[in-house]
């Protein structure tokens, strides 16, 4: 993959990361920031295999996958 295009998954996962912190509902912050530590995943495997960025983001993603499955619904 290009860097041009690892640095553009980079600032998608950024926005997603930002946008997270603008929502309000629980449930839609989990999503979008999964998608953004996604991205960061992506981005650090593509841009040199960057663990301190991998590792974390990983890590994140599967906290936010297992509160969203362990959900009590209202």
């Amino acid at each position: 993959m290009s860097p041009e295009i690892a640095s553009y998954i980079g600032y998608a996962a950024s926005l997603f990361i930002v946008l997270s912190f603008v929502l309000k509902d629980l449930r839609k912050i989990r999503i979008v920031n999964m998608v953004g530590c996604i991205c960061f995943v992506v981005y650090g495997f593509f841009s040199g295999m960057l663990w301190p960025v991998i590792i974390p983001n990983a890590i994140i993603c599967f906290v936010q996958i297992y509160h969203l499955l362990t959900e009590k619904k209202k």
